[in-house]
């Protein structure tokens, strides 16, 4: 409890951190609020100086970002300069279908990387080859590349899956995303099962996993109780990066797929220069990316009993 304390202190630092990078990256860049505002009129010096004091722009900076982070921390997180919609529900009807893709992307990962790689592991030649082949071709083709080719194959020609849209509802959003997941696991799926296939087989050379083979035990268990668990420490690290970088990457494939989501949106707003809408996702991705980081780490100590979460307290 202490360390998970501890961890959570850490990821509160980080967020801090980040938004006043976050915010203080928006503000950095070419041009300005009240210039979109504007939309490239020509307008009086004084239209001008009403619009800064409307939202608050002629304020120090510090103070800005004050008024900010106190907004976000209760929950508000400004009005969208483009649609003058709040930022929090704006977002909130975008985050479903992001969450929807990453989590089945997600999945696809775990399943299938995790389980090509102990395959290609534990059985040599023919397979073996075949997914060292999978995961270096995953390794090559762009995300983008790799969404248009899904599309052209299963959706165009084949007609077995749409190609724009997320649908409606669990089973017409689970069909929508299919080829959307796919594209955006694929990269995935190529890292988890080489490092994978290289833990196993690392595992599977060390001194107690033959000295179980020796005394007796069966391969089976000693295959699923010692070599495949004591080889998901760097599996669950490199598979929990993938899994967070996720949320980042997804704005390629709901571009491809035109989704609503939160990538199309982040894409939208940066080209217009509308800050609050950065400044939320950019926030939200941070935030996932530290819960994924935290979970990987707890994970350690149920994976591997051995390992010590604080000074003179071992996982139990």
């Amino acid at each position: 409890m202490t360390y998970v304390l501890k961890r959570l202190g850490a990821l509160v630092a980080v967020l801090i951190v980040s938004s006043f990078i976050v915010f203080s990256g928006m503000y950095l860049a070419p041009g300005s609020p009240e210039q979109f505002l504007v939309q490239g009129r020509t307008v009086t010096p004084e239209v001008l100086a009403a619009i800064r004091a409307q939202y608050g722009l002629d304020d120090p900076f510090l103070l800005r970002y004050w008024h900010w982070l106190v907004g976000v921390i209760q929950g508000d997180f400004g009005r969208s300069l483009l649609t003058q919609q709040d930022v929090a529900s704006l977002v909130a009807s975008r985050l479903p279908t992001t969450l929807f893709l990453a989590a089945f992307a997600a999945i696809l990962i775990g399943v299938f990387g995790v389980g090509l790689g102990v395959l290609a592991a534990t059985r040599s030649g023919v397979f073996e080859k075949l997914v060292v082949f999978g995961s270096n071709l995953g390794f090559a083709v762009p995300t983008f590349f790799a969404a248009l080719i899904l599309m052209f194959v299963f959706g165009s020609n084949l007609g077995w899956f749409p190609v724009s849209g997320s649908g409606t509802g669990f089973g017409d959003r689970l069909w929508h995303l299919t080829l959307p997941a796919i594209a955006l696991a694929f990269p995935g799926i190529a890292v988890v099962a080489r490092i994978t296939r290289t833990a196993v087989r690392e595992e599977q050379g060390s001194e107690h996993v033959v000295m179980a083979i020796a005394r007796g035990v069966p391969k089976q268990l000693v295959l699923w109780r010692h070599t495949i668990r004591n080889s998901m420490l760097p599996v669950s690290t490199v598979l929990g990066t993938q899994i967070a970088g996720l949320l980042a990457s997804a704005f390629v494939i709901e571009y491809a797929f035109t989704l609503d989501g939160l990538g199309a949106l982040l894409v939208n707003s940066v080209q217009k220069k509308d800050f609050a809408v950065v400044q939320a996702i950019a926030l939200i991705m941070v935030l996932a990316f530290g819960i994924i980081n935290l979970i990987v780490d707890l994970l350690y100590a149920v994976i591997d009993p051995r390992v010590r979460l604080s000074k003179g307290v071992s996982a139990r």
